[in-house]
């Protein structure tokens, strides 16, 4: 890192209006803890200007590399990844310095005529370019003895709602955290409970990033971490890891702490894999101490995920990335 005090610091972004307002969040905080200016540098990736399908380009990677590049080749000092984007494998060159406190990790329902996924007639078509959210909107629709098309879609925000605003969706499915960084969060039909939607692994959180030689910067980035993040995010992505599962895979996982008045005591990890046609979920959890290292993290994931491949995960998922 310069220590100039006066050379900004440069936070590598994609430039969809949801990467600049979180990346603008997150050099607001940089700004507070280091006392140094920050600018961000716009960067292009081949997930930003593809117009084919995630799983066909070749996943979450495809909104990282761009930016990964920028940071080896030192035309920008960090960058700012979505959770869920990030591979679970991590380049010896560079490290998470921080995981920012999580927001929503829920799916949001944006559905017109203000419906709620229940309230949607039969036959109702919800787009969505996630195998994730096809697999588990359609086993919900199945529960409630229903029948929903899932269209593909692609696209910023504004694309998507603009399908059910112009009466081509019915509904679209979105997360709830970039719904709300952009202050669009009312226009929510409906927050869908976990219960019956588990979200992406890491879905609702941050990455920061920075070369793994930057003693300096990771310690001031460091500041903006929220442990309890960290530890729920990485035991998600390690179920993720074992599953041996790309974003291509309908796999969903989510942590959350449980907690006595304000002692939080032990964490809850949830996953999900199902066929896309929702017919079969295995959906497993399990309950124990909150992590207190990177390690232990990592063995709850691989644990609850190590029940769900014994219970006929693998063959749920199709292609194993």
């Amino acid at each position: 890192m310069n220590t100039r005090p006066d050379q900004p610091l440069r936070l590598g972004t994609r430039r969809s209006k949801l990467a600049m307002s979180q990346s603008g969040h997150v050099a607001d905080a940089v700004r507070a803890v280091t006392g140094r200016p920050v600018e961000l540098v716009e960067i292009t990736t081949y997930g930003d200007v593809s117009r084919e399908h995630l799983a066909q380009i070749g996943g979450t990677g495809v909104f990282v590399t761009a930016l990964r590049d920028a940071l080896m080749r030192g035309e920008v000092d960090f960058a700012v990844h979505s959770l869920k984007d990030l591979p679970t494998a991590q380049p010896d060159d560079l490290v998470i310095a921080a995981m920012p406190q999580r927001q929503d990790a829920r799916d949001a329902l944006v559905a017109r005529d203000g419906l709620t996924f229940e309230q949607l007639p039969d036959g109702a078509r919800i787009g969505t370019g996630s195998p994730r959210r096809t697999a588990q909107l359609n086993h919900l629709a199945l529960s409630l003895g229903k029948r929903i098309e899932t269209v593909p879609i692609r696209g910023n925000v504004d694309t998507r709602i603009g399908f059910v605003r112009d009466g081509e969706l019915d509904a679209v499915v979105l997360a709830a955290a970039g719904l709300n960084r952009i202050g669009r969060g009312d226009e929510a039909t409906e927050l869908m409970p976990v219960d019956g939607m588990l979200p992406a692994p890491g879905q609702g959180a941050l990455a920061v990033e920075c070369l793994a030689s930057d003693a300096e910067l990771i310690a001031a980035l460091g500041e903006l971490d929220d442990p309890y993040t960290r530890a729920a995010v990485t035991a998600e992505r390690s179920l993720l890891a074992r599953l041996e599962a790309g974003c291509s895979a309908p796999v969903g996982a989510f942590a959350d702490l449980l907690a006595d008045g304000q002692t939080v005591h032990e964490m809850r990890l949830r996953g999900v894999v199902g066929t896309l046609d929702g017919s079969t979920l295995v959906q497993l959890s399990t309950t124990g101490p909150v992590p207190q290292s990177y390690d232990e993290a990592m063995a709850l994931g691989r644990e609850l995920a190590d029940e769900m491949l014994a219970k006929g995960a693998a063959g749920l998922m199709g292609e194993r990335a």
